[in-house]
């Protein structure tokens, strides 16, 4: 009996032991709504040994009260997705940084699937495919039009996970302080290190904006703004823009 239960101690310290640990930062404005199944369904990750950090903008509502218990540290910082993101950064413990947004859901499975493709030799980067939820037609055709667009362009956005090495991330300092496209500028200049790692795994993101909107009409936003900031419009005109027509 006394030998099973060593060799089952070994074994469990085998496997602590080749975790690579993550910090996972989560960029919050009003979420109360949305946070509490995102942040249970991260206590697993959390109980793993992961660090697990909101960033809260300024919410009115109670973001901060509901996250305080489930997380390891409630951040305030300055609105802004991209200030959020990084003043969570420069306070995460670990090697790994992986930003998720609110409206992203990361399952059990992509959790072990991550970790699968940590202990892999030369990443630097990367992302998982991403689905929409909802049960319309469409956004089984616009969830693969992401994905292979990404994968052909190497440009990630945020919904997709967006996972890179801390020291990697400081060496680019960090997200752009700008007010939208942060995400793309971001892998812009990542990809020119490695390409993205794309994670054998599916994170599914919230349909919500795009029902509320119009599905169509969402499409041709999306695309008008990065056309815009590919040709060069300020992000901070785009941002104005995007509030206005996604309110």
């Amino acid at each position: 009996m006394a030998a099973r239960q060593v060799r089952e101690v070994v074994v469990v310290v085998h496997w602590v032991s080749d975790i690579k640990a993550c910090s996972v930062i989560i960029p919050v404005l009003n979420e109360a709504q949305h946070l509490p199944r995102q942040l249970e369904a991260l206590q697993k990750w959390r109980h793993a040994g992961h660090e697990v950090i909101v960033v809260d903008g300024g919410s009115s509502d109670a973001s901060i009260d509901i996250a305080t218990p489930l997380v390891d540290r409630v951040i305030r910082s300055k609105k802004g997705r991209a200030v959020q993101m990084n003043a969570g950064a420069a306070q995460a413990v670990n090697s790994w940084l992986v930003f998720l947004h609110v409206d992203t859901l990361f399952s059990d499975t992509a959790m072990n699937s991550l970790q699968i493709a940590l202990r892999r030799k030369g990443i630097s980067w990367g992302r998982f495919n991403v689905r929409l939820s909802g049960s319309h037609p469409l956004f089984t055709i616009i969830s693969r039009l992401m994905n292979m667009r990404s994968q052909l362009t190497g440009i990630v956005t945020g919904d997709q996970v967006i996972f890179v090495r801390k020291n990697i991330f400081e060496e680019m300092k960090g997200f752009p302080d700008i007010a939208l496209m942060e995400d793309i500028s971001l892998s812009s200049h990542l990809k020119k290190i490695a390409s993205p790692y794309c994670v054998p795994d599916t994170v599914t993101t919230s349909s919500r904006r795009w029902q509320e909107y119009g599905i169509i009409k969402t499409i041709f936003m999306m695309w008008s703004l990065r056309l815009r900031y590919f040709f060069g419009e300020k992000p901070s005109v785009l941002a104005e823009r995007y509030e206005r027509i996604s309110k």
